[in-house]
């Protein structure tokens, strides 16, 4: 309609302050920004919000759904009666809407799985994803190395410990060219292994490997797909989640070219609970972090990270984080009141406005917002009256979930697990070759020459050790034994000695019997 603020070219509409309202500007979009509220006070609304006015504008997005509520943007909301008077409030006539969504998960149960292999994942995520200390990291190190030298590929579970195990077992010969790698530590990391794997990873680390051209897509009308993870499975396993969604923005990061400022995202990335990436991370995975969300902009993507409280996030990322939307935050301990006065001093003051007071007072569907104008610049605190989604909120059935889930695309491509040769089988397949038993001298051949000579007796045509062949002896052969040797030599060469041999208990036992 004429006057909605909401069709706004180049802008994505979050609500009405006391004086204008309050937008995101799509050019600066991909600046970064940060959502922050106590339970309950709307941050799962203004990301569904957001999400739509991304989608509107032709940005594809993905966003983790950690409680389920997500879901239902896939479906045409309802005239819920505080929707459409608060759009009343903001000037505009709230209509239902249906947004494209393709869903995703770990598991592969409420969506299309979603895998990477081994190799993508790297040594320094797959470390801090079995909680590995600097020896073990280190091992973990030499196993990669080990496999990139042999071109042995690491793709799932079973590769890497086999890969581990091969290590192990060559630990005297690895140690002059890698370093030392101590029994111990190797099973250390498999027992981590064990406990990954319990946890539901063997699903993840497979093949075929998400290809993340595949979320950014758009449907006919030129919206932006909304790719929604089903996370709260994935919830009960915190350091898979978030080592998950930091492996989705290195690859995105390194795989991306550079595109500078762009009128728009190429996709926009929301980190919902983010405070699980930070916690106990170490510092050089703090600084990877650090380096990703500074640099990852250039390459045409806005992260956007949602968490209870700001001093969640450490400084160095909170300080690339242009655009803010806080919702209340209650001040009931000395942590919460620190929170709160960090979270007023981040916002560009504006003249006579208490920001810490105005977080304690806002209600639901309220917030601070503070975002990147033309130049830049962060605009001045406003305390705004959040937008209505035109979707559904809350959680979808598992039939309408699996009724888009048929409507995909991508479900050809995804949802058939593939197991080719990689590191497990060549070692395997190197193992075996190392354990079977020396061929005797004389080879196939010469067996079976011993064999005929032990059935016919010092009568039996003698057999060359070298080619298998009848050597001319005292009496010819019948045609019967002319045959069997032929029959035999035929056999051998193809299927081997342990079936040779069955096979001529066969023949020679039937002519045998029939002799008698």
């Amino acid at each position: 309609m004429a006057g909605d603020p909401r069709s706004e070219n180049g802008k994505v509409f979050i609500g009405k302050g006391e004086d204008a309202f309050q937008f995101i500007n799509l050019p600066l979009a991909n600046r970064h920004g940060l959502v922050t509220g106590a339970t309950g006070t709307g941050k799962t609304v203004t990301l569904q919000v957001l999400a739509e006015g991304f989608s509107n504008a032709g940005v594809p997005v993905f966003a983790a759904d950690v409680k389920g509520d997500l879901s239902g943007i896939a479906f045409a909301g309802d005239p819920k009666p505080h929707f459409t008077q608060r759009a009343k409030d903001l000037g505009f006539e709230w209509h239902a809407d249906e947004f494209p969504v393709v869903f995703w998960d770990l598991f592969g149960e409420q969506g299309h799985p979603v895998r990477a292999t081994i190799s993508e994942m790297g040594p320094l995520l797959l470390s801090r994803l079995l909680e590995c200390n600097d020896v073990q990291e280190g091992a973990v190190n030499i196993a990669f190395r080990v496999a990139d030298d042999n071109g042995m590929l690491l793709l799932d579970l079973k590769d890497f410990r086999a890969m581990l195990q091969f290590v192990s077992d060559n630990a005297a010969e690895i140690k002059t060219k890698y370093g030392n790698v101590a029994p111990a530590t190797i099973g250390a990391i498999q027992r981590a292994l064990l406990v990954l794997e319990n946890q539901g990873a063997s699903s993840f680390f497979a093949e075929p490997a998400l290809d993340l051209n595949d979320f950014m897509r758009k449907d006919r009308d030129g919206r932006g797909v909304i790719n929604m993870l089903a996370a709260d499975k994935l919830m009960r396993s915190p350091r898979l989640y978030a080592t998950f969604l930091l492996w989705m923005l290195s690859e995105l990061f390194e795989n991306l070219p550079e595109v500078g400022d762009l009128e728009k995202p190429k996709l926009v990335f929301f980190f919902d609970e983010a405070h699980l990436l930070f916690d106990n991370a170490p510092k050089a995975l703090l600084d990877a972090i650090e380096q990703v969300v500074r640099l990852i902009r250039s390459k045409g993507v806005g992260v956007y990270f949602i968490t209870q409280n700001p001093l969640d996030v450490p400084e160095a990322v909170l300080g690339q984080l242009g655009n803010r939307v806080q919702h209340a935050l209650r001040a009931f301990t000395p942590r919460d009141q620190r929170a709160v006065k960090a979270a007023a001093e981040t916002f560009r003051q504006k003249p006579g406005f208490d920001a810490a007071k105005a977080i304690m007072e806002l209600k639901v569907g309220e917030a601070l917002v503070s975002t990147l104008q033309d130049k830049g610049a962060p605009s001045e605190v406003a305390r705004t009256l959040v937008a209505p989604p035109s979707a559904r909120v809350g959680v979808i059935t598992l039939e309408e979930r699996a009724a888009i889930q048929r409507k995909s695309a991508l479900g050809g491509k995804y949802d058939t697990m593939i197991d080719r040769d990689s590191a497990f089988e060549m070692l395997a397949k190197r193992a075996e070759i190392a354990a079977a038993p020396p061929v005797e001298e004389g080879g196939i051949m010469g067996q079976l020459g011993g064999m005929l000579g032990g059935v016919f007796g010092s009568d039996a045509p003698k057999v060359d050790p070298r080619t298998g062949k009848p050597v001319p002896g005292r009496r010819g052969q019948s045609m019967g034994e002319k045959i069997i040797a032929s029959a035999a030599q035929s056999a051998a060469r193809s299927i081997g000695t342990h079936i040779t041999r069955a096979i001529l208990r066969n023949v020679l036992g039937g002519m045998l019997g029939g002799k008698r």
